[in-house]
């Protein structure tokens, strides 16, 4: 039984073991379980390919991957579950950038390829470039590093994406006929060069709403490139990888994509913050602040209480004392659920990560779509720092870039208070109505002090 038997035995397992781990990652009570299953498979993957007698230089080998691991431990470790949306979008880019790598690498040391492999060569250079560039891009615009969340445009915009992909495309043709002359390189570099722009162009009008969207896009990128290089390589464990990821997260990009009533190319043509200012209908009513005394005096007296968390909940990391106050209502005899929007926060799932941190029971999570009916019959509706995946003007304003976007309908309880610091508008940059609604009270102020108020209200009341 010699060594490539027995690493390709390894690469079917490992393969099973990823499938398997999707597929536990779909229900969260056992997604850490998918997780740890799908990492040791990797583990066990890299350890196959390492004995693979084409494989040289091992303490050089050995060296990045010590140092990646180090990094990569230091990343999650330091990383704040609020952080958790930029670190994906950079470990997308990481990826992407090692197809590059892998990309340029392969045309170094191959000598006089055919065509066909020339082309997966520089395609596989192409989506690396593109996922790498435009995963740095959202990172920034997340973090709000270098530039701006908002959407960037300019005129003619779209003309220079056409254009550049143009000469990609021109360019990458020519190299597949002349990689192996003297023009070879150039042409390689010049492809190279352009993608990095191309991906920075694709995500810099990408704004506000959007930003979900763009990181499950840049994360089947991610698996694509990974699986050109499986080609280029002649891989199968990083083509099946790849697939997996690629298939997986185009998937996901149309779930969001539905969750917002948009389309991939509606995202990446027209995203929110590109240019509206809001509704264009005028805001009647006005606001009602509220103290956290009379918000206690409010729940005290509900029967049913649903929390509509948002990214609000996560920037002041207030997800342990929501769940400390759900308990505080159950002992009291109300009903508590949360309702969890598909895009609320800035990737998804990042509401249910949240609230499963705090140990906050699966059973009290509840979709939008089931959560919905029910809400006429909601005592009091708690909504943490979301906007736009509760603002009605997508269900009453057909001038609102939000038009048609499913929402959590919050202004349907016979009472909502909203938790914000200040009037300001959501990631969207759109006006919210529900702030003015005459059932709305306003509980202005950081959202884990004044539900840390409100649960010091009831341990009060209890004695």
């Amino acid at each position: 039984m010699n060594t490539q038997f027995l690493v390709n035995i390894v690469y079917i397992l490992a393969a099973i073991t990823f499938i398997l781990g999707f597929k536990l990652m779909s229900n969260p009570l056992h997604a850490k379980r998918g997780n740890i299953l799908s990492a040791i498979g990797m583990a066990a993957a890299i350890i196959a390919t390492l004995l693979l007698p084409d494989i040289r230089y091992l303490a050089w080998v050995g060296g990045g991957a010590a140092v990646g691991f180090a990094i990569g431990a230091l990343l999650a470790y330091r990383t704040p579950m609020t952080g958790m949306p930029q670190m994906v979008g950079l470990l997308n880019g990481f990826g992407g950038l090692a197809s590059l790598l892998v990309a340029a690498a392969e045309y170094n040391v191959t000598t006089a390829p055919s065509i066909f492999h020339s082309f997966i060569i520089v395609l596989t250079a192409f989506i690396g470039a593109v996922t790498f560039s435009g995963s740095v891009i959202a990172w920034a615009k997340l973090e709000e590093r270098f530039i701006s969340g908002k959407a960037v445009v300019f005129k003619g915009q779209q003309l220079v994406n056409i254009g550049i992909l143009a000469a990609i495309l021109l360019g990458s043709l020519w190299f597949a006929g002349a990689a192996d002359t003297e023009m070879g390189m150039s042409l390689f570099i010049g492809v190279a060069l352009l993608s990095l722009l191309m991906g920075i162009l694709l995500v810099i009008p990408i704004g506000g709403a959007d930003m979900p969207v763009v990181i499950c896009l840049l994360n089947s990128y991610s698996g694509m490139a990974a699986c050109a290089s499986g080609f280029l390589i002649n891989n199968s464990l990083l083509i099946v990888a790849g697939a997996l990821v690629g298939a997986s997260g185009i998937i996901l990009t149309l779930i969001m994509c539905k969750a917002m009533n948009r389309s991939v190319a509606n995202v990446f043509l027209g995203g929110f913050g590109s240019g509206a200012s809001g509704s264009a209908a005028d805001v009647v009513g006005e606001i009602k602040p509220v103290s956290a005394e009379d918000a206690y005096l409010l729940l005290e007296a509900a029967a049913s209480v649903v929390f509509v968390p948002g990214y609000g909940m996560a920037v002041s990391q207030a997800q342990h004392t929501v769940r400390e106050l759900a308990e505080q209502l159950e002992k009291n005899g109300a009903e508590v659920s949360f309702a969890i929007h598909p895009v609320a926060g800035r990737m998804p799932g990042h509401m249910n990560v949240l609230l499963a941190e705090a140990n906050v029971s699966y059973d009290q999570m509840v979709e939008m779509d089931n959560i919905n009916p029910t809400m006429p019959t909601v005592d009091v509706c708690m909504v943490i720092g979301a906007n736009d995946v509760v603002n009605p003007a997508a269900e009453e304003d057909k001038n609102s870039p939000l038009w048609g976007m499913p929402i959590i309908k919050s202004h349907e309880a016979r009472t909502v208070i909203v938790l914000k610091r200040s009037m300001g508008k959501g990631f969207a940059g759109v006006e919210n109505p529900l702030f003015f609604k005459n059932n709305t009270r306003m509980l202005f102020g950081d959202a884990k002090a004044s539900i840390q108020s409100l649960v010091n209200e009831f341990k009060s009341a209890q004695g």
